[in-house]
């Protein structure tokens, strides 16, 4: 087994000895996963016949013994396990997700039981904080001296607000420079604690923004056109799709097509090109873009103007422009070479 494993284990059945009696052990085992799934109070009344209420005090009883007993280092097992969590928080920035922390410290995909053996110690340890999960948080563990649970949510809190505030998303360095914290890292733990948020290419924001956290084809489509900046092929944009950091990334090139002809965020440019409406394109034919130029302009444009203002936004060669150019029901020659509108 290994150092850490073991390490580990020892310091979980040496915290079960100070719980003598044996229902009392069963339902700290239970409520904490620690030999098989976690149970809720319900579960474990029913299985013990006593009332949820019960089940409830009874653990509340039995983790303030326990952390008594690591405040009196009544636990020996129970230092080195600190010792290894608290070093490997240091690393990952003090504060850490259960599920990651877990990860790093065993060295593999962390099972259940070996995550749920690690909250167990964390919740009473005196070297170390926690963070239940809700609706906002995910369990995590944090190092006491960097703050208590009600101060490490208050973190997180701060960090959500600042980019909630922002209205966009923000790298870590935009972030460490409006937050008070002594590295980016730091603000990348603490991020990582909260349901609210989602990370995508560098740069952190609300789950809710589909330009960190898309969900869909078409919020993929928009994430790789804005990250590139330049129109692309809808072949590329699928083979870029398919090379991404996406949770779900398998999808046909056929599907990619079609979601890019329904948006109307997405504009055709040219034989299979496409690009953000944001960036200036406008939906229409070559003779829509040519009557567009014609308007704005103050006076007969020439035809080498004309085509260098729709090259600035189609991609078409220059010969489709011109042949546009001939139709008389939308276009009047006035002399040689310039042009107005019919």
């Amino acid at each position: 087994m290994d150092q850490n494993a073991e390490i580990l284990k020892k310091a979980i059945s040496g915290s079960l000895k100070i719980v003598e009696q044996d229902r009392e052990r069963e339902i700290i085992s239970r409520r904490f996963g620690l030999k098989g799934p976690k149970e809720t109070l319900e579960q474990i009344g029913e299985t013990l016949s006593i009332t949820r209420e019960r089940v409830r005090q009874l653990e509340k009883a039995i983790l303030i013994r326990l952390q008594i007993s690591a405040e009196e280092n009544q636990i020996p097992e129970l230092a080195g396990a600190e010792k290894i969590l608290v070093r490997n928080l240091t690393e990952m920035g003090r504060v850490a997700k259960l599920d990651e922390l877990a990860n790093k410290v065993y060295g593999k995909t962390a099972t259940a039981a070996e995550q749920n053996g690690i909250y167990f110690i964390a919740t009473f340890a005196k070297n170390l904080a926690v963070v239940e999960e809700n609706d906002r948080y995910y369990y995590a563990v944090g190092i006491a001296e960097y703050g208590s649970t009600t101060e490490i949510r208050g973190k997180v809190d701060e960090v959500v607000s600042t980019i909630s505030k922002n209205k966009q998303p923000m790298t870590l360095d935009e972030l460490d420079n409006v937050l008070d914290y002594e590295h980016p890292d730091h603000i990348k733990a603490i991020a990582s604690i909260s349901k609210s948020l989602s990370t995508l290419n560098g740069v952190w924001g609300l789950s809710k923004w589909p330009s960190v956290n898309p969900k869909n084809i078409r919020d993929k489509i928009f994430v790789i056109l804005e990250s590139k900046h330049e129109p692309m092929h809808f072949s590329a944009i699928a083979e870029e799709i398919a090379n991404s950091n996406f949770k779900r990334k398998n999808v046909t090139v056929q599907a990619i097509h079609n979601e890019l002809i329904k948006d109307s965020r997405f504009v055709l440019i040219g034989r299979g090109i496409y690009a953000l409406d944001s960036w200036g394109y406008k939906k229409g034919t070559i003779s829509d873009i040519i009557l567009s130029v014609l308007e704005k302009a103050d006076g007969p444009l020439t035809k080498e103007e004309i085509v260098k203002q729709v090259l600035k936004v189609r991609k078409v060669k220059e010969t489709t422009i011109l042949l546009n150019l001939q139709n008389k029901k939308f276009f009047k020659k006035i002399d040689k070479n310039a042009y107005v509108k019919a």
